[in-house]
Order: C-alpha cells, then sequence, then structure tokens
C-alpha cells in the first residue's frame, strides 16, 4: 500500500492536533522510508518481476528489519518515545507510536503472503489484493479520499499556501502513485532504491503544509 498509509496519517490528525502531519507520516510510513536505504545497503532484498502480480512487480525476498510486525512495533516504541521526551507530549507519542505498526496491517490487505511476523524464520502473511489491479487502486484512491477529507474537515487554512498547498501535496501523492502502478517498471534494484528515497519529500511538505494550517475547535 502506498496512498493508504497517507490517509491514515490524514485521519489520525484530529485526534491529536497538535502533532503535525510531517509526523504523522512519518510514523504511518516510516517502514517504507527505511526500507530502500536498506536495499541500497544490501542488508534487505527485492527481486524485480515484470507480471509477478497484477499490481506489484516486486518479489519481497527479504525485510524483516523495515516491514516485520516486531520490527514495526519496536520502531514505534522508538519513534513514539523519542516524541514524547522531544514535545512533551504523551498522548501524541501514543498515536505516533501506534501509526508505525498501522503500517504492517494495511501492508497485509495487499501482499502476498510475504510479510514477516518477526525476524530471522518467521511465518509469513498476506492477502493478496495486489492480484487485482482495479480494486487496489481503487481502495489506494479511496482512502487517500478519506483520509483528506477528515483532515479538511478539521483543519482550516491560516494562509493561501495552507489552502493550495494541500491540494499540492494531494496531487504529487496521486500523480506519484499512478505513475509507479501504470508506468514502467524499474529499471533495477539500485534505481528502485534511489526512487524511493523521494518519499521523504512527502515527509517535508507534510509539514510544510500543516504549518500553514490550523485545528477547527469542534
Amino acid at each position: 500500500m502506498f496512498l493508504g498509509h497517507f490517509g491514515a496519517a490524514l485521519a489520525a490528525k484530529p485526534l491529536q492536533p497538535r502533532v503535525s502531519l510531517g509526523t504523522l507520516f512519518l510514523a504511518a510510513q516510516l517502514a517504507d522510508l527505511l526500507w530502500p536505504t536498506l536495499l541500497l545497503l544490501g542488508v534487505e532484498r527485492v527481486q524485480i518481476v515484470p507480471g509477478l502480480l497484477a499490481a506489484s512487480p516486486f518479489n519481497f525476498e527479504y525485510y524483516p528489519f523495515s516491514h516485520s510486525l516486531l520490527a514495526q512495533v519496536l520502531l514505534g516504541l522508538a519513534l513514539g518515545v523519542g516524541y514524547g521526551l522531544l514535545r512533551r507530549n504523551w498522548r501524541g507519542a501514543l498515536l505516533v507510536g501506534l501509526l508505525v505498526p498501522s503500517h504492517w496491517l494495511l501492508d497485509l490487505l495487499m501482499h502476498r503472503p510475504d510479510l514477516p511476523l518477526a525476524l530471522g524464520t518467521s511465518p509469513k502473511l498476506g492477502l493478496g489484493l495486489w492480484h487485482y489491479l482495479v480494486p487496489t487502486l481503487l481502495l489506494e484512491l479511496s482512502t487517500l479520499a478519506a483520509g483528506l477529507w477528515v483532515y479538511v474537515r478539521r483543519t482550516r487554512p491560516r494562509t493561501p499556501a495552507g489552502r493550495y498547498g494541500l491540494w499540492v501535496l494531494a496531487a504529487l501523492l496521486v500523480l506519484s502513485y499512478l505513475s509507479a502502478e501504470l508506468g514502467p517498471t524499474p529499471a533495477s534494484v539500485p534505481a528502485l532504491a534511489w526512487g524511493g528515497q523521494a518519499l521523504w519529500l512527502f515527509v517535508a511538505l507534510g509539514y510544510w503544509v500543516d504549518a500553514k494550517r490550523e485545528a477547527v475547535v469542534v
């Protein structure tokens, strides 16, 4: 899943308005933010197999440090505690910590059984929605749309940048997703990994957009 993680972060914003959208993006997408670097370092492995699944050409051979449930729970604990110590907002820290393993739960819907539960030898799970392109596209787009709806209802722009920047961010997310899903398969694993570093741009945009908006009191 890609857009769905951002949708979850957007929908979580009203639960703790003091937590920046950028931090929520960071938490919800931490697994995919770490994975490209781990690929480049040779710590984790993937094969690119065109046609493997209708909505994904990736054979995930080994990625327990970024995508196992245990690793994401531990990463969530670390990120949540770090946020709590830095911001002195422990309710926000709980939300940040829980968003990290939400990534595994959402990915469970999409992946074939290749998501490990733990490090080392471990059972692997996955419900396999990536076998079907149209349902995958509908779920991704609708989840992002739902998150945007919640975020727009519970925040308001303080500046024109806050109004239009949000829709630029949403458009970039959709274009990035559709170009990856419907465009050419990555030429190599290093090309995939370097391209994956662009995810950090969306985290930065999340901080920027959220700073231009304010919570709506209901």
